[in-house]
């Protein structure tokens, strides 16, 4: 049975300020499709453009709120996830929590005074999407937060947790004190890792945390980055896969799994020193609408069916399944209730 706040994810909320737009925007903000960055200071007058964008869209998102999201909608069990981050104390912030409760997560905000919400700005062409976070008061979470006795609590009584490496910019701090609960627990602690330059700039505190990690997820370009980060000389996900898997244990209670994502390509699992190939759910091109959130919403069905203990086949088929969902739907948002059986 799946217990109250089994599963904790903790990370950036972010509003998402998604709209369609055209090459020429991207070139004028250097922007590359299919990536995720933080915003520098030349990105910033794109958010107000974007938000007067007729067909401009407000979604709750952030990587790991994201997945959280998709995991309590796919358990349909009021209470089953929780989650930590930090909002400003503002309009966005107001209809993070709406957004959230609605969706059924039990949120735990911390409620910066001196920052704005975090906003990022989605920015689609041709369905594929590019991701600008200019995270402000999400970049403001302190560890004494979670150290608060109702807060801790949720930490207590999960068994399972994730958390996107994009936290890793915010507060190493918070996940390392998670992380250690977990093995001291033997609890299944997960990760993500999110982006090319999370590798490549925050490769030491990626490191610190990634012997902790029980299954670690991510996508093909992730993969490769880390791969060239880590001197490994080879393109091949499987093999990398491989090797994510075998990295040190600080914790024997559980093997370390790796599960990476490759778009159309089918998803790639490596444990026990072996690899297994699994195939999505193709959809054609004229259903495509965005791909934003398609890599959250996997983890989140994954998630889903990982903490009710079901095979790993069940839970890549979930993701699948959850991933296919949102590709369907303008950013990272799912009908009221899931027809995955």
């Amino acid at each position: 049975m799946v217990s109250e706040g089994i599963l904790l994810g903790m990370g950036n909320p972010l509003l998402d300020i998604s709209s369609v737009v055209d090459q020429e925007f991207l070139d004028k903000y250097d922007i590359k499709l299919n990536n995720a960055i933080l915003a520098e200071e030349k990105h910033l007058p794109m958010y107000d453009e974007m938000s007067a964008n007729p067909n401009v869209e407000y979604i709750a998102g952030g990587a790991t709120q994201n997945s959280i999201r998709v995991a309590q909608w796919m358990l349909q069990i009021p209470g089953a996830t929780s989650y930590m981050g930090s909002i400003g104390k503002d309009k966005y912030g107001e209809e993070m929590k709406k957004n959230s409760k609605q969706a059924g997560v039990n949120v735990h905000y911390y409620e910066d005074e001196s920052a704005p919400t975090g906003t990022c700005a989605v920015c689609v062409v041709g369905g594929e999407r590019s991701l600008i976070a200019n995270l402000a008061a999400a970049n403001c979470y302190k560890v004494e937060h979670l150290k608060r006795p109702e807060n801790w609590a949720l930490v207590e009584k999960a068994k399972y947790y994730y958390i996107a490496g994009f936290f890793l910019t915010v507060s190493p701090e918070s996940i390392m004190l998670v992380a250690e609960h977990a093995a001291a627990k033997n609890k299944v602690f997960t990760m993500n890792l999110s982006a090319p330059f999370i590798c490549e700039f925050f490769k030491d505190v990626q490191e610190k945390a990634l012997p902790y990690t029980d299954f670690v997820f991510g996508n093909e370009t992730e993969a490769r980055t880390f791969s060239k980060v880590h001197g490994w000389e080879t393109d091949n996900v499987e093999e990398i896969a491989l090797k994510i898997s075998q990295w040190p244990k600080a914790s024997g209670t559980h093997k370390r799994i790796t599960v990476i994502t490759q778009g159309a390509d089918p998803v790639v699992v490596a444990e026990d020193g072996k690899v297994q190939l699994y195939p999505v759910i193709l959809l054609p091109k004229e259903k495509l609408v965005d791909t934003n959130g398609a890599g959250d919403a996997f983890v989140g069905g994954f998630l889903a069916q990982l903490v009710q203990e079901r095979p790993i086949a069940e839970c890549v088929r979930a993701g699948s399944y959850a991933a296919n969902v949102i590709i369907q739907r303008s950013g990272c948002t799912y009908p009221e209730k899931p027809d995955f059986n």
